[in-house]
C-alpha cells in the first residue's frame, strides 16, 4: 500500500462501523486489516467494516450487479466475513447519499444475504427490506452463568438465539459469547438477544453479536426479535393476515419493524455519517504484521 486509504466512519442507533469506499475492488482488507481498522483503541474503531464495491467489480456479488449497483462486503470487528448487517445496510446507504451516488428514493444493495431493498426517506429515517425469517426447528438454550432460558432460533441471512427474559441485566457484561446448546444449532456460532417487554408490542433488547462482542445495536437481530415476539404473541402476520409493527428499543436508539403476511420484513431507523479521513499505509502495514 503506497497511497492513503480513503475511509468514512458512521452509525444506525449506534452500531458504529468504519466505511471504506472501493468501487473496483482494488484495496486488499485481509482479517488482520480489518481487524486493525476496528480496534477501538489502536484503530479508528467499529462494529464491523462496510467495504463498498460495485457489485460487477466483487466475485462474490458479480451475479448480482443486474440488480443492485453496490455490493455491502461486510466484516466483523474480528475480521471475518458475515452474511448480513442491518444497521450497516443503513450506513452503507447513507454513504452513498452522502457520496452523491444515489438520492431520495429507492435502491437495491447486494449483500451476502441476497439483494435488499432500501428507501431513503425524506425525513431522514432509512427502511430495509430485510427479506423473510426462517424459523429453523428444533429447541434452543442459551445460558449465562447459572441462569438458562429457551430461545427462538431465527435465521434472518444470519443465525439469531431469541431469549426472553426478566431482566437485561440477567444477560452478564457480554463480553463472551453466550454458551448454547445444542452445538448443532449454530455450527458457525450465533448472534445473541436477551429481550424484555416495554409495553403492547413493545420491547427491549441486549445483543451479543457473533465476532463483535455487546453492540449498541443489531438491526438483523431487531427482526429476530420482533418475528420471535410475534409467534410467542400469536401475532404470526401468516395467521392473522394483518402486519405485525413492534418497537425495538436497542442501548443506541430504536427501531420499528414490520412483517407483513407474505412474510417480507422491514426496518426502519437512522443512519448518520459522522467523520471521514484517510488511513495511513504504514500504521496499517505495520498493524497487520
Amino acid at each position: 500500500m503506497s497511497t492513503r486509504i480513503a475511509f468514512l466512519k458512521g452509525h444506525g442507533t449506534e452500531n458504529d462501523f468504519v466505511i471504506v469506499p472501493d468501487p473496483e475492488n482494488a484495496i486488499d482488507l485481509p482479517p488482520a486489516a480489518v481487524a486493525a481498522l476496528c480496534d477501538r483503541r489502536a484503530g479508528i474503531g467499529g462494529d464491523g467494516l462496510l467495504h463498498v464495491v460495485r457489485s460487477a467489480a466483487h466475485p462474490e456479488a458479480k451475479d448480482m450487479a443486474a440488480e443492485a449497483e453496490w455490493f455491502m462486503d461486510y466484516r466483523n470487528g474480528d475480521g471475518s466475513v458475515a452474511e448480513m448487517c442491518g444497521n450497516g445496510v443503513r450506513v452503507f446507504a447513507r454513504y452513498l447519499q452522502h457520496a452523491g451516488l444515489v438520492t431520495e428514493g429507492d435502491l437495491a444493495v447486494a449483500t451476502r444475504g441476497g439483494v435488499k431493498t432500501v428507501h431513503l426517506a425524506k425525513d431522514g429515517d432509512i427502511t430495509v427490506g430485510m427479506g423473510r425469517a426462517r424459523l429453523p426447528e428444533g429447541d434452543v438454550t442459551v445460558s449465562v452463568g447459572e441462569r438458562s432460558w429457551p430461545a427462538r432460533n431465527v435465521n434472518m441471512g444470519n443465525p439469531h438465539a431469541v431469549a426472553f427474559v426478566d431482566d437485561l441485566a440477567h444477560a452478564g457484561d457480554l463480553f463472551s459469547p453466550p454458551p448454547f446448546s445444542p452445538a448443532s444449532a449454530y455450527p458457525d456460532g450465533v448472534n445473541v438477544e436477551f429481550v424484555v417487554d416495554r409495553g403492547p408490542r413493545h420491547v427491549a433488547l441486549r445483543v451479543h453479536e457473533r465476532g463483535s462482542g455487546e453492540t449498541r445495536s443489531c438491526g438483523t437481530g431487531a427482526c429476530a426479535v420482533a418475528v420471535a415476539a410475534a409467534r410467542r404473541d400469536g401475532a404470526d402476520p401468516a395467521v392473522t393476515g394483518t402486519p405485525a409493527t413492534y418497537t425495538v428499543d436497542v442501548p443506541g436508539g430504536r427501531l420499528v419493524i414490520t412483517e407483513r403476511p407474505d412474510g417480507e420484513i422491514e426496518m426502519t431507523g437512522p443512519a448518520v455519517i459522522v467523520a471521514e479521513g484517510t488511513i495511513h499505509p504504514e500504521w496499517l502495514e505495520t498493524a497487520v504484521r
